[in-house]
């Protein structure tokens, strides 16, 4: 036999007290019920608080009132929940001082007006275990007494003194689960051992030297540890917000630099067209113009040789009917001047050319359409490629194996308009070497000046991978367009400022915006570079027969990018050459 505790006692004397206080307060109220209607807001579906009228008549407790009109500020017009009048300006409440002192008697004696349907416990709501016949709804849980109560059977818990102590929680179905099923206590302690809550004996008996604290310390504790989870959910939640926000930035940018870049190629194509439509008038017009020209000719020696003709048959028949006289006196008298001829046209001068005389335009105006579709062909490559590498902020890892690396392999050719003029370039612009002599390039602004220095011809941006073999004192960079060409060290030095960035192959350093970073990894002749422009990521690597990261930058680029190549000149008693080449990737 299990015998009760002190505390038990306590707590059964504490619920005895409570059931005989509400039992008492029940008889009381049962001679008078209102219509809890007439006390209730129509907006908050409870008893009035703070009660005002509006000027239709309708009450409301005043902040309900408030938060409503908050609601239609910037409207100008105010209206009354349930009759839906209007009021202009919005009315100044005032406290209906005399409906706000019967509710208050109301509260004070005791008599509840009559609770509505919806405030009557349904099968999914917590019930008052101390209300007879339908039971209203449980606004609170005690979980000291272990029972629900409705606002009306709560109101012990506030008004007795030794009934405040109890822990009032909201509305539970599982108020018994906190009753130990072996000794019928309250489940007030906790075993960290066991990770279990237990009761008071539990904690000497079944759990003897264990580690055991109260519900409420165990509780704090992990209280603790909520609110830190707590700060970490809400920084996340703070940053996913942020990156939402930079996503919808992002879809309004790609939205508008789609739109921007439409309407200027709408514009450009359109004036394409316009410059083939003015072109396909203006040979119209030559071949018109050419066309009256030449037959004009032809009709004026036509009309000349039909008169011709005209005058020789004249002369024929007039020479018939000299062959036909008699008298040969008269005969020799009129040959004379019946048998000269005019002089005729010279008809060696004409040349007949059936269906050939425009085919040199024809063939002039299909070149130009071979011409044109050659060149629209390969630009429309770079159109194209430029329309694929559009790219969010969502970046994509980097490959881990060169085969992953060639998928973005780019050719990279050199522009000879930079080409430093200690700088010689072959192999159809993609090898440089560095010369003892001058080269006799022409001048051009794109030319560094100063610095053995030269730029790739190609832009890059998007992802892209190239690889360079390279001889002896080699740096391989990438820089903005803008640099500087003339000057030395930081003025157009290759990661001696902030628009390039340098790998000094040669002595394993890595140069940007002029500070100096060793690189580890074993120096190669043959590097690779792999840049993914929109995520900002520039990556260097040594390539033999597996690949080594050399280093990594991580930075933001406003720019497209260009490649560079630095080649310095090595002293030595024998000369080797200082060379760069750009491999051909398959």
């Amino acid at each position: 036999m299990i015998f009760k505790s002190a505390e038990t006692s306590f707590i059964f004397e504490e619920v005895k007290l409570t059931q005989s206080l509400l039992l008492r307060g029940e008889m009381e109220q049962k001679g008078v019920q209102l219509d809890r209607k007439t006390f209730s807001c129509s907006i908050c579906l409870d008893l009035l608080k703070d009660p005002v009228t509006l000027p239709c008549g309708h009450n409301y407790c005043m902040e309900c009132i408030k938060v409503h009109w908050d609601g239609q500020d910037g409207t100008g017009v105010y209206s009354c929940p349930q009759c839906m009048k209007r009021f202009t300006p919005r009315p100044v409440l005032d406290k209906n001082t005399m409906l706000a002192a019967l509710v208050e008697e109301l509260k004070k004696t005791g008599l509840q007006a009559a609770p509505a349907d919806h405030c009557y416990a349904g099968p999914e709501d917590v019930a008052c275990d101390v209300c007879t016949g339908r039971k209203l709804k449980a606004v609170k849980s005690c979980l000291f007494c272990l029972a629900s109560y409705c606002e009306k059977h709560l109101q012990p818990h506030y008004d007795v003194a030794p009934l405040k102590k109890h822990k009032l929680v909201n509305p539970s179905k599982k108020l018994q689960e906190n009753i130990c099923s072996l000794h019928d206590e309250v489940m007030k302690m906790f075993c960290r051992t066991d990770r279990q809550i237990i009761c008071y004996l539990c904690s000497v008996e079944e759990h003897k030297d264990h580690d055991t604290v109260s519900a409420a310390a165990e509780r704090t504790e992990r209280q603790r540890e909520l609110e830190g989870s707590r700060g970490n959910v809400q920084q996340k939640i703070q940053d996913r917000q942020k990156d939402v926000k930079l996503l919808q930035q992002e879809v309004e940018d790609i939205n508008q630099s789609a739109e921007k870049t439409l309407e200027g190629s709408e514009k450009l194509f359109t004036q394409l067209m316009s410059v083939l439509k003015k072109r396909s008038r203006d040979v119209k017009q030559e071949v018109r113009s050419q066309q009256e020209t030449q037959v004009s000719r032809v009709k004026e020696l036509q009309e000349k040789l039909e008169q011709e003709i005209a005058e020789l048959k004249r002369k024929d028949a007039e020479l018939e009917q000299l062959s036909h006289t008699e008298d040969h006196n008269e005969f020799l008298h009129n040959y004379p001047s019946v048998s000269a001829l005019s002089e005729p046209t010279d008809s060696s001068s004409i040349h007949i050319r059936p269906l050939t005389y425009f085919q040199d335009v024809t063939a002039a105006v299909s070149e130009v359409r071979d011409k044109l579709q050659q060149v629209l062909g390969e630009e429309w490559k770079k159109i194209s490629v430029s329309v694929n590498e559009v790219d969010v902020l969502l970046s994509q890892p980097e490959p881990k194996t060169r085969a992953g690396f060639l998928r973005y392999s780019q050719e990279i050719t050199l522009d000879p308009n930079t080409a430093n003029r200690d700088l010689l370039l072959s192999d159809g612009n993609r090898k440089v070497t560095f010369m003892i002599h001058n080269q006799s390039y022409s001048d051009h602004p794109d030319r560094f000046s100063e610095c053995w220095q030269v730029l790739s011809r190609e832009s890059l941006t998007g992802r892209c991978y190239f690889e360079v073999e390279r001889r002896a004192r080699v740096e391989v960079a990438v820089a903005y367009k803008n640099i500087n060409r003339t000057g030395s060290g930081e003025e157009s030095g290759f990661g001696r400022n902030n628009k390039s960035w340098s790998l000094d192959c040669y002595n394993n350093r890595f140069w940007s915006n002029n500070i100096e970073t060793p690189v580890s990894g074993p120096p190669s002749s043959r590097v690779g570079v792999y840049l993914d422009h929109s995520a900002g990521t520039l990556s260097f690597y040594s390539v033999s027969e597996t690949m080594t990261l050399l280093h990594r930058v991580q930075t933001t680029f406003t720019q497209p990018l260009h490649v560079g190549l630095w080649l310095g000149f090595r002293l030595g008693l024998v000369f080797v050459e200082n060379s760069a080449e750009f491999c051909k990737l398959k």
